[in-house]
Parts: structure tokens; sequence; C-alpha cells
């Protein structure tokens, strides 16, 4: 399996890092190129999400030799720097893991004009619905590959847990019922295109940094605590947004398979908020105490992260334009 095509450059570090892995010649930025740019910006947030994508399914034009190359893995440590030191300085570190995962259980009382799957529900249309599909693709389409990295890095009860709920996002043994998989099936009804990683050029930076947020903490054992916390934080809200998204799609008439993929999170993930509260997080938390305030970090920084995204989307979608980086065609 080849990956896919290197996107397109946004910026002086993404386009010598495109050029870098497409001739293999040297980097013509600095490694501590990182250290001046916008941690939330187009170019950094590509030039991360393009070096993080080499410990994945990496590139067509990029040797898959390059994904240890020293001066790339200097580079990422850059930008993943800055990356980082933004989010601790913007998420406040006030609650402990229990009190963070109890607010994100908190159900707004009728409707909530900040959320993303609210709208939907209510007034989203099909443009709109394609449009979020297309950008959480990027995310969906390698959902639970991320959260495997934490694995070896767990024992006990929390690793036992851990892997029961992967187990259920790979499908539980059978190919056609991974999580990724049935995403796939959701874009080809709603006329996407499903191969993996298609619509990043469209994606904005917003998008990006949900995504990269997933491989920082997940390649970090440093941070397992983190990202322990951030699939904790998509568990406990899954059930709830998916029964929306789910409603959704049959009122504007997605097809059978996007209304599955949806129905699917609400059963499943209501079961998995149970295992990863009491399992993984409280197995975690027992064997390793001191992780409380990065299992907290990681889930408020999950919803730093998730409100910057859905600000960016209401706020183009109510102006009756698209949110993209370049709006999609009637085909994807």
């Amino acid at each position: 399996m080849t990956g896919p095509p290197l996107p397109a450059p946004r910026g002086d570090v993404s386009q010598s890092l495109a050029s870098t892995l497409r001739y293999s010649t040297p980097l013509a930025v600095s490694p501590c190129a990182g250290e001046g740019a916008d941690p939330y910006g187009d170019d950094l947030q590509l030039a991360l999400y393009m070096l993080y994508e080499l410990h994945y399914r990496g590139f067509v034009e990029a040797a898959d030799e390059r994904e240890w190359d020293p001066g790339l893995l200097a580079l990422r440590r850059s930008l993943e720097v800055r990356f980082a030191q933004a989010l601790r300085r913007d998420v406040p570190a006030d609650l402990s893991a229990a009190d963070a995962l109890e607010a994100g259980m908190l159900e707004p009382v009728g409707h909530a004009d900040s959320s993303v799957s609210h709208h939907l529900q209510r007034d989203g249309e099909l443009w709109q619905i394609r449009e979020y599909a297309a950008l959480r693709s990027l995310y969906h389409l390698k959902e639970a590959d991320p959260h495997a990295w934490v694995i070896p890095r767990l024992y006990g009860r929390a690793k036992a847990a851990m892997v029961a709920v992967e187990f259920d996002e790979f499908g539980a043994g059978r190919e056609d019922e991974i999580h990724a998989r049935l995403f796939a099936d959701l874009m080809a009804d709603l006329g996407l295109r499903t191969e993996y990683g298609y619509y990043v050029d469209a994606a904005p930076a917003e998008a990006l940094a949900t995504v990269n947020l997933m491989s920082l903490l997940g390649l970090h054992r440093a941070l397992r605590g983190a990202l322990v916390g951030h699939f904790a934080a998509v568990e406990v809200t899954s059930s709830p947004g998916s029964r929306r998204l789910a409603e959704a799609m049959r009122r504007v008439g997605a097809g059978a398979a996007a209304q599955r993929f949806y129905d699917e999170h609400v059963e499943a993930d209501a079961v998995h908020e149970q295992v990863v509260r009491r399992d993984v997080v409280g197995g975690l938390l027992e064997s390793e105490p001191e992780l409380d305030a990065d299992v907290a970090f990681g889930v408020q920084v999950t919803g730093f992260l998730e409100d910057r995204l859905a600000a960016r989307l209401l706020s183009a979608w109510r102006q009756h334009r698209s949110a993209l980086r370049a709006p999609l065609g009637p085909g994807g």
C-alpha cells in the first residue's frame, strides 16, 4: 500500500519540507524553524501533519526511511514544542481528571449555539454535512491508531481495558466493521472521496490541529497521561454527539451507511465511556496517581481544539459560505 500524495505547501516551512520529502534533499529551513511560527497557523500545522504522517502511511513521494531522518525529527521537535507550549499556555490546568471528565459529560439544556452537532441536527444543510465529513475524515480514518500507541505504556487494569475498547474500534476482528471503514462508507454515501488523507488540502489549520494533537500525545511516552485524557474525552462526549449527528444524517437523507456510522457510536461509546472512566483512567491513576494533572490536561486540551474548529465551521456556515480552504464540488 502506498501513501497519499504530498499536500500543497502553505508557507516556508511546509514548502521546504515538501521539497525535502519529494526530492530527498536537505532541509532549506533551520530545524529550529518552529520557534517563530504561529503555533496554530496553517504553515506549522501542515508541516507538523506531514511529519507525523511519516509514522502512519507516509507519502507516495517520500522514502520510508525518512520516518527516522535526524533532520526531520529535529524539525518536528521544534514545531511540536511550539505547538505544545501554546496549548499549555492557553488551556487552564485548574481541574482534576475526575472533574474534567465530569465537565465534559455535561449536556446543555436545549440547543447549543456553539456546538457543531447541535447545528447540524437542527439546521444543517447537506452541503455542510459533506464539508464536516470531509474534514473529519482526516481524524476518523485514523481514529484508533494514535491511541493504540499508549497500549505498551500501560499495564494491568488500564492496559486490559484499553485493549478491549480498541478491539471494538478495530472492528472486533472483522475488516468490514473497523470504524475507519464505517466512516469511509459514510463518505461514499455523501458522494465524497474515501482515500486516506484526500481532503488535507481543503482542511483549515483548526482541523489539522485536532489531528496533530492525537499524534503529538501518542508519539511521546511522557504524554501518556494526556493521551489517555484525550481518549477519555472522545469516548465520554461521543454518544450524545453521535446521536445528534445520526439525526442530522436522517433529516437530510444522507444514506444508510452515513446513518450507521453514528448509530454505531451511540451504542458502542455509551458502553466505552464506562469502561474508559472506570478502568482505563481509573486503572492508570491507581498505578500512577502523579499523572492526574496530565489526564485532566488531555481532556481539556481536546475540548479546546474542538471548540476552535467548531467556531471556524459555524462562523462560515452562518454566513452561507464554505468553511473549507477550497469548497467541495458536487462529487466531492
